[in-house]
């Protein structure tokens, strides 16, 4: 059955690749972001089966009107994927407050802005899927990463607490953990780094930055099959609440997660004794 798709951040990157793989697979789809004209050239063969629409997530209005024009093209929403977002790298120190705060913005609110007024079309339909895309800093700590992970698992604490209560709906909700893809996320016009330079970082600061740009590209992730992989779980009538995607993903969440059971083994027994006598 065709089903109508409403992406954010689709202009490009991995939110192109997903639309892409939508189309591929005959459904529809509402493609967003900031940039219209980006988005109305990209998608200018499909016809009458793409909507573009230009939203800044970081506005709720935004995000209201461009549901409010889905609806009224296309009479639903089954799918949504919340993939608009940016990186903000860079040691805690040196990113300043309104760094810290332009990365929430759009990684969480602006997320929280699209699912909010979503959500009461999938509600009226008792059906809809959400995605929202985390990465692997949505579940472990990165060096030189501390803001751009702590908006990941905010994603992940509301998407988590999110599943529950949609769920009486028909609504599931999946939370996509992606390694490194080979996308311009790591791209100059992507990423951004800290502002600020304090010299007892100076070594450590520049050894991080130019880590990440010696892997740009050269991760081992393909968008594109990531983009049909988010096909195959919207057709799974029980999809996952966490999706780990890629090789390099799968090997950091064994890890992070069998450290922090050892860790929890080692003081279970201190960590009971807490407990209060009634």
């Amino acid at each position: 059955m065709s089903k109508v798709w409403f992406i954010t951040g689709a202009g490009r990157g991995i939110g192109a690749h997903i639309a892409n793989a939508a189309l591929a697979a005959g459904h529809r789809v509402v493609a967003t972001g900031r940039n219209l004209e980006q988005l109305q050239q990209a998608y200018a063969g499909h016809g009458e089966r793409v909507l573009c629409l230009r939203l800044d997530a970081t506005q709720e209005a935004d995000a209201v009107a461009a549901v409010a024009q889905a609806t009224e093209r296309f009479g639903r929403i089954d799918v949504l994927v919340n993939n608009a977002g940016y990186g903000q790298l860079g040691l805690f120190e040196e990113v300043g407050a309104e760094d810290v705060e332009r990365q929430f913005q759009t990684n969480v609110f602006g997320l929280m802005h699209v699912t909010r007024a979503v959500l009461p079309v999938m509600r009226r339909q008792r059906q809809g899927h959400v995605f929202n895309l985390s990465s692997i800093g949505g579940f472990m700590g990165f060096d030189g990463a501390s803001v751009y992970c702590a908006a990941k698992f905010a994603v992940e604490g509301f998407s988590e607490s999110l599943a529950p209560e949609v769920a009486p709906f028909g609504i599931r909700v999946t939370v996509v953990e992606p390694g490194f893809f080979r996308t311009d996320f790591l791209d100059a016009k992507s990423v951004r780094y800290g502002s600020r330079r304090i010299e007892d970082y100076a070594g450590a600061s520049g050894q991080n930055r130019s880590t990440y740009e010696a892997y740009n590209h050269q991760q081992p992730g393909d968008p594109a099959r990531l983009g049909r992989v988010m096909v195959t779980l919207a057709d799974m009538p029980e999809p996952p609440l966490h999706f780990v995607a890629g090789s390099d993903a799968v090997g950091f969440a064994e890890g992070a997660f069998e450290r922090r059971r050892v860790e929890l083994q080692a003081h279970a027994a201190l960590s009971v004794t807490t407990d209060g006598q009634f």
